[in-house]
């Protein structure tokens, strides 16, 4: 992840030089236009189009932005599933339905508006799975685990996602995919001039674009969002 923002970061500001001040803006759009696919509207019933979301800054609203954007990055009215990875907690606090409810309500807002066919949930236990399954109005399609944290899918987890037509994945990613310093530390050394610490990443939402027929990836990408620090 931190390669691919290097790299993006390195390349915008060299074509864009010094022609903007960037110190006025709270606003960068850093995009290399030829690094992402856009779909073809012929080939899109083809096409599976996924996508896992790190929030990195809890906040809710930052749901809707990152499909919206989405969306408009890669040519498409809707995304088939988005996977939400659980928001950063305090230390010593554990994960809870309370906490959970803000995002998974937004998601499903965004399906009720059909701008997302299934949504999921990662690295949530038996006991939280089913709170969140009984809670919810659109129940989770999928929850993925953590392939660190056990080489056996547990057993009462297992049982009941079959029980409740759940797909269990699994997945190898940190439990920290960008953490704010690092985040600040690649833009340093990207851009000339530009206050890092002041920048603050909102949410990273990695993408893959599947060809359904033969189950490979013709596409994968990852899209950030970070604010600037007016203080």
């Amino acid at each position: 992840v931190r390669d691919c923002i290097q790299k993006t970061l390195t390349e915008w500001s060299s074509k864009i030089g010094q022609d903007q001040n960037q110190e006025t803006l709270e606003v960068l759009e850093c995009s290399v236009a030829q690094a992402i696919e856009k779909i073809n509207p012929e080939e899109r019933d083809e096409l599976k189009v996924s996508a896992k979301l790190f929030i990195v800054g809890s906040n809710s609203s930052s749901i809707r932005d990152a499909v919206d954007l989405a969306c408009s990055a890669l040519g498409v009215a809707q995304l088939d599933s988005v996977i939400i990875a659980p928001p950063p907690i305090e230390d010593g606090t554990n994960l809870s339905l309370e906490y959970l409810q803000p995002y998974w309500k937004e998601l499903e807002n965004l399906v009720q508006n059909k701008k997302i066919v299934a949504i999921g949930t990662s690295d949530l236990d038996k006991t939280l799975l089913e709170q969140l399954y009984l809670w919810a109005q659109v129940k989770p399609s999928s929850n993925q685990v953590n392939l660190a944290s056990c080489c056996v899918m547990p057993p009462d987890l297992t049982a009941f996602a079959k029980e409740c037509d759940i797909q269990l994945l699994t997945h190898n990613d940190p439990k920290e995919l960008l953490c704010e310093a690092s985040f600040q530390e690649v833009l340093q050394e990207s851009i000339q001039n530009v206050k890092a610490n002041k920048w603050i990443p909102l949410w990273l939402l990695r993408y893959s674009v599947i060809v359904k027929s033969r189950g490979i990836i013709k596409s994968k990408g990852y899209i950030i969002q970070a604010k600037r620090n007016a203080s």
